[in-house]
């Protein structure tokens, strides 16, 4: 007989965003007394940029003649070399020199952060920030490597605690467990946090005392507006030889149903004598035929003088939209975070309400949809977060809901 993925079995209940879907289409159900207003999932909302759409359609116009047209990308890492050098160009804009075979290009950053454990043993040590974007978590235990859940947390795993007392940035873990894998995400997603050089530093360092690797999610980095916030963490001196770095188009310039990204892997990255650059080529090479030539000419132009003027207004049409949840719900008496340097808000529930509750108060009173903090892990209890993706218009709307449920 067939013998499953056990640990598949010790998931709790589903996947955080399809149970708000749930709850959300079971209030619906009964008839809100207001159109319901979604800033949970952080789906964008602006269309592509006029420069990305001239250049999938000009794609697309090539796939029709035989003399243009492309099948299987055979180039290195699964990407052509247009977009690769494109990438390249951009790392060396902000003084990081990345070689053209260190890039992979993919179909998004969930996809290789979910993905990149199949070059590491299950029985590495892992280490999230707590509060988490669950992928990291549901992965690693799909793996195997993060033990068994016991209603809160998974046994094996090290929770480092980002709260308000410091900043919502880890310390170093403390005791004799060293973790292998370390997740890092900045800025970060849920919290709204963007880490410093000076912070950074103190985990590169770290990483390459004791052997160990950061897997780094800068899908926000586009978002950063603060001076002397890095946008990549090879930026930092030292990252080279013990970080992996994980970037996606899809907040950058709205490709969420597009689907691209890319990871870098330096090639001085090395454990257990082997190349993790060539373990991940390998990998690739294997379960993976690449992304369209289509979406790869349409990242190609996001980088284009035209592209970052575009993308970059769409950027601050959401940033803005971060700034008008802020404000009122400060002005309402919440207690909020973020929402500076990242599309998201971090507030913390009233009077010491649970998170789902406090979701639940929200849907039914103001008809407005967030996302429980503790679905992001165990100190994302007594928060919720707010996605600055949405309509301009229904965001307004949405935070005049809110603060009048508070007046």
């Amino acid at each position: 007989m067939v013998k499953i993925n056990e640990n598949f079995l010790k998931l709790p209940g589903g996947y955080l965003f399809p149970e708000i879907g749930r709850r959300v289409r079971a209030f619906s159900a009964e008839n809100p007394p207001m159109p319901i207003i979604r800033l949970g999932i952080g789906d964008v909302t602006q269309p592509l940029a006029p420069v990305v759409i001239s250049a999938m359609e000009k794609a697309v116009e090539e796939m029709s003649r035989k003399e243009t047209f492309r099948g299987y990308c055979e180039e290195t890492c699964c990407a052509y070399d247009f977009l690769r050098y494109a990438i390249q160009g951009s790392y060396k804009a902000r003084g990081v020199d990345i070689a053209d075979d260190e890039i992979f290009v993919s179909d998004g950053a969930k996809t290789d952060c979910g993905s990149i454990g199949d070059i590491f043993g299950v029985d590495n040590v892992v280490a999230v920030c707590d509060p988490v974007y669950p992928v990291y978590v549901d992965t690693n235990a799909m793996a195997g490597r993060a033990g068994d859940y016991d209603g809160e947390r998974w046994t094996n795993l090290i929770y480092l605690p980002c709260t308000a007392d410091n900043g919502f940035f880890p310390a170093l873990p403390e005791g004799e467990k060293v973790p292998d894998l370390i997740y890092i995400c900045s800025p970060n997603n849920p919290t709204g946090a963007a880490a410093t050089k000076e912070q950074l530093k103190i985990w590169v360092d770290y990483a390459n005392k004791h052997g160990s690797v950061i897997l780094y999610d800068s899908a926000y980095e586009a978002f950063i507006t603060q001076p002397g916030i890095p946008h990549s963490i090879f930026e930092v001196e030292g990252a080279k030889t013990c970080a992996i770095e994980f970037r996606s188009f899809s907040k950058t310039a709205g490709f969420t149903g597009v689907r691209c990204a890319y990871t870098v892997i330096p090639k001085e990255l090395e454990r257990g004598g082997a190349s993790l650059n060539a373990l991940w080529s390998r990998r690739q090479g294997t379960k993976f035929n690449g992304v369209s030539y289509v979406v790869q000419r349409a990242a190609e132009a996001v980088f284009t003088p035209e592209g970052q003027a575009q993308t970059q207004k769409a950027i601050a049409y959401y940033l803005n939209n971060a700034q008008v949840i802020k404000k009122g719900l400060s002005a309402a008496g919440l207690t909020v975070y973020g929402g500076e340097n990242a599309p998201y808000i971090w507030a913390r529930t009233p009077d010491g309400m649970g998170s789902w509750e406090f979701f639940d108060l929200l849907l039914k009173k103001a008809c407005v949809v967030t996302t429980p903090g503790a679905g992001f892990g165990p100190s994302g209890e007594g928060y919720v977060r707010l996605t600055a993706f949405g309509d301009a218009d229904a965001t307004k709307t949405a935070v005049e809901r809110v603060c009048n449920m508070f007046q």
